[in-house]
């Protein structure tokens, strides 16, 4: 048990750049408080002792604003970042190497007896405000998007984000037609690839379909003007302009100060 205390205090400064020493992380960190308590008291609800052990949980909980109920079975390096309004149920099993922000619920969704809650692989990070319910199963390396609510099991790397939780999708092949997109994006001066591609934005993806069927009559409207020059017509066809930040200042620029006038 004490090993395993060391071990949650040291892994601290692995996850959170304002550790500074020992002695402030054990004097003035909740999430470390509430993870000695609960290894005690995991202890003493192994020995039986199952009135005792929820009594100084209900106390860790009043001290340090985290609950977890002291059946919860959690591995090794286990951190709890600010603690605040995290909520660990009786059946849920952590594995090794698990962070959970601040506002996180592993929780059950059915009032009958038996495994009613979440278990995590090792390496998952649950994200501020995030919800897992129910008795799912989130495998080794996943992560959790702040505020999603997950009622299903998540695969092993994958990340969900949402309500309700929903899978990033895999980063997809570079296509043709994802290249032309991002090279007439970039030619009418507008860029939506400074966000993740893989986030399910409804706003990129909007955007996106607009520049495909931009980009496509636009290759229609070449074929026309080749197709009116083969019949002798003059056509005047000039590439896009130009709608960087730099030219749009001009524009506006030359439009609101007055001619000067000698």
């Amino acid at each position: 048990m004490f090993n395993l205390i060391k071990q949650d205090i040291k892994c601290v400064f692995e996850r959170d750049p304002a550790a500074r020493n020992i002695f402030e992380v054990v004097t003035s960190y909740s999430g470390v408080h509430a993870m000695v308590f609960h290894r005690i008291n995991h202890q003493i609800w192994n020995l039986g002792l199952k009135w005792p052990a929820r009594f100084f949980a209900h106390l860790a909980r009043w001290l340090t604003g985290v609950e977890i109920h002291p059946a919860a079975k959690i591995g090794e390096r286990f951190f709890i970042d600010h603690g605040m309004g995290v909520v660990i149920g009786e059946t849920a099993v952590i594995g090794n190497d698990c962070t959970l922000y601040h506002g996180v619920t592993l929780g059950g969704t059915s009032w009958k007896k038996g495994k009613r809650h979440p278990t995590l692989g090792d390496n998952v990070v649950v994200g501020a405000g995030a919800k897992v319910l129910g008795p799912i199963e989130l495998a080794d390396g996943v992560r959790v998007g702040s505020n999603a609510v997950v009622v299903k099991d998540v695969a092993k790397d994958l990340t969900v984000v949402g309500i309700p939780g929903r899978v990033i999708a895999q980063a997809t092949e570079q296509t043709d037609d994802n290249h032309q997109r991002k090279e007439f994006a970039k030619k009418i001066g507008f860029d939506a690839y400074g966000m993740h591609n893989d986030m399910p934005d409804p706003v990129v993806n909007a955007i996106d379909a607009m520049l495909d069927h931009i980009h496509a009559m636009d290759k229609h409207m070449q074929q026309m003007c080749t197709a009116i020059k083969t019949l002798g017509a003059e056509v005047d066809y000039a590439d896009l302009p130009d709608l960087g930040p730099c030219e749009i200042d001009k524009a506006v620029t030359s439009e609101t100060e007055p001619e000067n006038k000698e």
